[in-house]
C-alpha cells in the first residue's frame, strides 16, 4: 500500500479529513490537481465565527483580511435586518495554506499538481490512477468539489438535489472607500433567483460583489452584470474597477445524498456540506471515522456509515430547515419578501439561540407578534414552481 487513505481534493473539508486521520496514526496522501493552495482563487472567502466555532478551531489573524460586525439582509424595497456577530473576510490562499501546514505537521503527505484520473476497486483496496502514476490504498476520501467527477466514476450520487446548487460569480472590485464599511450586505429578491447577491467590504478601496442563483444554469454572468449596475446606483458610484473574477457553486440547498460506500467517504462541497466552517467540521468527522475504520481493519459501508449518522445528528435538521427556507424564498415575489423582512425590522436577532427547532419557534412567535398577516407570504412553500 502507498497509503492507508488517499484524500482527493484539498478543499477545507479534505484538508481536515487528512489532518485528523493522520493525527490518529494513519498514513495519508492528499492529492489536488491545483498547482498550489488557493490558486486559482475561490469565491468562498467569508465566514461567521458562530459557524466556524462548530469546528473547534480558533480563527487565526494570519489569514484574516478584515474583521466585520455581521451582515445586513436587504429586501427589494431597501428594508433590512441586521444579524450581528463576529465575521471575517479571508485571504483564501493564506487560509488554505494555514490548514495544509497543520495537515502536514500531523503527518499527511500533500501533493499538488496531480490530477486523479480514475479510482478502481479491487479486493479490500483501491487503485488510484493519476496524472503522475498509480497508487494503492485501503480507503478513499473524495473532496473534489460540487462537480465531483470521482464520485460519478464510483457510481455514487453524493448530492441529493444537484439542480439546486447556487451557481455563483464573484468579482473583486476597486472604488474609493468601497472596503471601509464593517458589515456584509446580502440582497434577496427576484434579481437573484433562489438565493442572493452580496457586497463584502475587505478594507480600503477593495470589496467583492457576488451573485448566487439557483435553477437558471451555471452561467450567471447576466445576473451579475445587472447586479453590478444596481450596486453602483445604490452606492452612488459612477465606475468600479474589476480586479478579477471567480466562478463556483454553493450547495447550500442541495443536501447530502449518498456519501459512504465500501471503502469510500465523501465530504465537503462534494457532499453538499455547504459553508467553510460546516465543511471543515464534516471533514473532521470524516477523518476521525476513517482512522477508526483503518485501525479496526473494517472499511465496509456498514462501519463507515457512522460518519453519515454523526453528521445527521449534528446537522441534518439545520440543513433541512435551511433548504425549506431557501425554497420558500425562491418561490416568493418581491412584495412577499418585503413583507417577510418587515417582520424582523428593529428586532435584536442576537437573542435567537438554541437548537434549529428552538430558533424556528422563536421566529414564528416574532412573526405572530409583529405582523400576523405576513404569515400568508409563507404560502409560497406550497407552490410547485
Amino acid at each position: 500500500m502507498d497509503a492507508d487513505i488517499i484524500v482527493i481534493g484539498a478543499s477545507p473539508a479534505g484538508v481536515m479529513a487528512a489532518r485528523n486521520a493522520s493525527a490518529k496514526g494513519c498514513k495519508v496522501i492528499l492529492l489536488d490537481k491545483k498547482e498550489a493552495a488557493g490558486v486559482p482563487t475561490h469565491p468562498a472567502n467569508t465566514f461567521f465565527k458562530g459557524m466556524f466555532d462548530r469546528t473547534g478551531e480558533k480563527v487565526d489573524p494570519s489569514y484574516v483580511v478584515k474583521n466585520l460586525r455581521g451582515a445586513y439582509i436587504i429586501a427589494p424595497s431597501g428594508r433590512n435586518v441586521a444579524f450581528e456577530g463576529d465575521a471575517y473576510f479571508l485571504d483564501r490562499r493564506k487560509f488554505d495554506e494555514f490548514y495544509i501546514r497543520q495537515a502536514e505537521e500531523a503527518g499527511a503527505e500533500v501533493r499538488f499538481g496531480i490530477e486523479v484520473l480514475n479510482v478502481l476497486r479491487s479486493e479490500k483496496s483501491f487503485l488510484v490512477s493519476t496524472s503522475k502514476g498509480k497508487m494503492k490504498c485501503k480507503l478513499v476520501i473524495v473532496s473534489d468539489g460540487i462537480n465531483s467527477r470521482i464520485s460519478a466514476l464510483l457510481g455514487m450520487k453524493p448530492i441529493k438535489h444537484p439542480e439546486d446548487i447556487a451557481w455563483s460569480l464573484e468579482a473583486e472590485i476597486e472604488a474609493e472607500g468601497i472596503g471601509e464599511p464593517d458589515m456584509f450586505e446580502y440582497y434577496v429578491g427576484n434579481h437573484a433567483p433562489g438565493w442572493k447577491s452580496t457586497y463584502s467590504p475587505c478594507g480600503g478601496n477593495r470589496a467583492t460583489l457576488g451573485m448566487y442563483v439557483r435553477r437558471h444554469g451555471k452561467d450567471v454572468s447576466d445576473f451579475f452584470d445587472d447586479w453590478l449596475e444596481k450596486f453602483k446606483t445604490l452606492k452612488g458610484i459612477d465606475e468600479v474597477k474589476i480586479i478579477n473574477t471567480s466562478v463556483g457553486g454553493d450547495p447550500i440547498a442541495a443536501l447530502p445524498g449518498e456519501i459512504v460506500a465500501d471503502g469510500v467517504m465523501i465530504t465537503g462541497g462534494s457532499a453538499a456540506q455547504s459553508g467553510i466552517g460546516y465543511g471543515m467540521h464534516a471533514g473532521q468527522m470524516c477523518g476521525d471515522i476513517a482512522a477508526e475504520a483503518i485501525a479496526k481493519g473494517d472499511t465496509s459501508k456498514r462501519y463507515l456509515s457512522e460518519y453519515r449518522q454523526l453528521w445527521n445528528r449534528t446537522y441534518r435538521t439545520e440543513y433541512y430547515l435551511g433548504r425549506l427556507a431557501l425554497e420558500t424564498l425562491r418561490k416568493m415575489n418581491n412584495k412577499e419578501i418585503d413583507e417577510m423582512i418587515k417582520v424582523f425590522e428593529g428586532e435584536d436577532l442576537k437573542i435567537l439561540g438554541g437548537s434549529p427547532f428552538s430558533q424556528a419557534l422563536q421566529i414564528s412567535k416574532m412573526i405572530l407578534k409583529n405582523n400576523p398577516s405576513s404569515i400568508l407570504s409563507y404560502r409560497a412553500v406550497f407552490r410547485t414552481k
